[in-house]
């Protein structure tokens, strides 16, 4: 059987807004991924718009926020080689990959949202009927997709991401450039969400998406699910053609 192809997209933005406060992609959002993709036979490329060295929130790697799998993610040479030289977005093409996993952290609110290249590339996995999952902060580069009808792609579809109370709970919603949860509404997204901080992940056919870094191993294990009864019923399509 052959590797599963798989893509990480991180946000390459480091600051909060127009403070000095350092931000970025969220450890655990990518390391929880990491490992579980990798356990699954995956072949894994990391990209970010930038490309290079992918900016880790330092929230996210404090004491109190570490755990073993970001321990172990930030001593292991191979995924820090990935994070530290991260391939360009423009440098991807759908076609080389099985399914593709968006991560949050703040960052991702100012450079995967209604970044054109992002959407042109997510586009083309969506209408290729492959799998797309999202994270946290990083359902924003959901926001700007089209569907064949030139409407929002998210519009009737249910979904989640980190939540306005959640945006409240730290102190950033008058930062942020907007609230994910609110602009998911006016698009027309069919939202939910469950207590701060809890697991809660939503799927909808090939749209996979998690509240927050605690939804991140389900995340996975419902793209890697969906994947495969994709694989199979493709492949029982192929032999029908035949």
């Amino acid at each position: 059987m052959s590797a599963i192809r798989t893509l990480i997209i991180a946000t390459s933005h480091d600051i909060l807004g127009d403070t000095k406060v350092k931000t970025g992609a969220w450890l655990e959002e990518i390391s929880i991924p990491y490992y579980a993709f990798r356990d699954a036979g995956a072949d894994i490329v990391i990209s970010s718009p930038r490309g290079g060295r992918v900016p880790l929130d330092p929230k996210s790697q404090s004491v109190i926020l570490s755990n073993y799998g970001t321990k172990k993610f930030m001593k292991d040479d191979e995924a820090m080689s990935l994070m530290s030289a991260s391939r360009k977005l423009e440098e991807i093409n759908a076609n080389d990959f099985d399914l593709v996993l968006v991560t949050g952290g703040h960052g991702a609110m100012w450079d995967l949202a209604d970044n054109a290249i992002l959407n042109l590339l997510l586009e083309s996995f969506y209408s290729q009927g492959k799998v797309i999952g999202a994270l946290c902060h990083g359902v924003a580069g959901l926001m700007s997709l089209k569907n064949v009808k030139g409407e929002a792609l998210i519009k009737g579809k249910k979904l989640t991401c980190f939540s306005n109370s959640e945006e409240g709970s730290v102190g950033l919603c008058a930062t942020v450039p907007f609230l994910l949860e609110s602009r998911l509404h006016s698009l027309g997204g069919i939202y939910s969400k469950q207590e701060n901080y809890t697991s809660h992940v939503v799927a909808d056919g090939n749209i996979i998406t998690g509240q927050n870094s605690a939804s991140s191993i389900v995340v996975v294990e419902k793209m890697l699910t969906r994947f495969k009864s994709n694989r199979i019923t493709q492949g029982i399509g192929h032999i029908i053609q035949e």
